[in-house]
């Protein structure tokens, strides 16, 4: 009878502690843009078995940029996932794509840059930049970075030439000498540094424009499965919190995730990666996105970028703030005392 106790007591333990442990996995489609900073949580969870832990079973689906990630959207070919603040407006606006948190701040990764011979000159004379080809990804957030940059230096966006290229494009055409100034995200700006001696002209940061990237989900999917995308973003924060916990060994799976996509970059250009990307833990998330009082922040950050897609006529008019940017999922993983401990474990809050 002790004995049978004994086995009671500790099968009562075991089902205690491991809470997030399901028998069925249910199916989730991830998108994203590989060798991208703000998608490592989605390496980390996988290497460590994180989906599994709170019962989601990942299908991954990659695009080059946001534009055609969001397009995808229209084929159900993926449920939720993480992409740039200007392509989550615009998916807002043609596709019901709701933003429900914040990959990482990327203002200071987004960026003009002009290769080595031609840096000192146009420093010193931004007006050097008039009449010149400006080669970036349009509706981006490098081309919502690149126009505020060209309003610092006193420049409309008439005066430069902009050419429509993918960002490996951008890489090839600027170290084969096919081009001065380009617009590129990190870490296709480390590229630049190394492969053409390219130096940062101006960046998001250096103009005040705040450059969030941006956690979505189907308005549908989000309506029929709200659990899910609650856990989907318990892993997501669970991955910040561990890499900030442990960054010797999240820059060593980060520089394989980002080799996986096809890019080879140096622990010093990961470094700068960790050093110039802020990420928000759940805390923080939520009050970035809290409207107790007043418009959040989050609001004012992708009002603004609304602004510049209605200005280059990507789309009529801006969406009001709260028909797309949620925090009720956020406030779902707060909630849950299980899902909350899971998402902060390693930031020991």
């Amino acid at each position: 009878m002790i004995r049978l106790a004994i086995k009671v007591g500790l099968t009562a333990i075991l089902l205690i502690s491991a809470p997030l442990c399901a028998k069925a996995q249910t199916a989730i489609g991830v998108s994203y843009q590989p060798s991208l900073y703000w998608a490592l949580p989605f390496h980390y969870a996988t290497v460590k078995g994180w989906w599994k832990e709170v019962g989601l079973a990942p299908n991954f689906s990659t695009f080059p940029a946001g534009a055609p990630q969001i397009a995808a959207s229209a084929a159900k070919s993926w449920d939720v996932g993480g992409t740039g603040s200007v392509p989550a407006v615009l998916g807002a606006v043609r596709f019901n794509i709701l933003t429900i948190g914040i990959t990482n701040d990327e203002s200071k990764a987004n960026a003009m840059m002009v290769r080595g011979d031609k840096f000192d000159e146009i420093r010193a004379n931004p007006k050097l930049l008039k009449g010149q080809r400006l080669l970036l990804t349009t509706n981006s957030t490098v081309d919502y970075a690149s126009r505020r940059c060209l309003s610092k230096f006193g420049l409309a966006p008439g005066d430069v030439q902009f050419v429509n290229l993918g960002q490996a494009q951008i890489i090839t055409a600027i170290t084969s000498n096919n081009g001065d100034v380009a617009g590129v995200w990190a870490p296709n700006t480390y590229t630049l540094e190394e492969r053409a001696h390219a130096k940062y002209l101006c960046s998001g940061a250096d103009t005040g424009a705040i450059v969030p990237g941006a956690l979505v989900v189907r308005e549908d999917y989000a309506k029929e499965h709200p659990d899910e995308v609650a856990k989907f973003l318990a892993v997501y924060l669970r991955g910040w919190s561990w890499a900030k916990a442990n960054p010797a060994k999240a820059r060593s799976l980060a520089l394989d995730f980002y080799k996986q996509g096809g890019l080879e970059t140096s622990a010093q250009a990961m470094d700068q990666e960790f050093e110039l990307r802020p990420t928000f833990s759940l805390d923080e998330q939520l009050d970035l996105m809290s409207r107790a009082s007043q418009a959040s922040v989050a609001d004012g950050w992708f009002s603004r970028i609304a602004k510049y897609l209605v200005e280059v006529g990507t789309i009529p008019s801006a969406p009001e703030s709260k028909s797309y940017i949620s925090d009720d999922f956020m406030k779902r993983v707060a909630a849950d005392p299980k899902l909350r401990a899971f998402a902060t474990e390693f930031s020991g809050k």
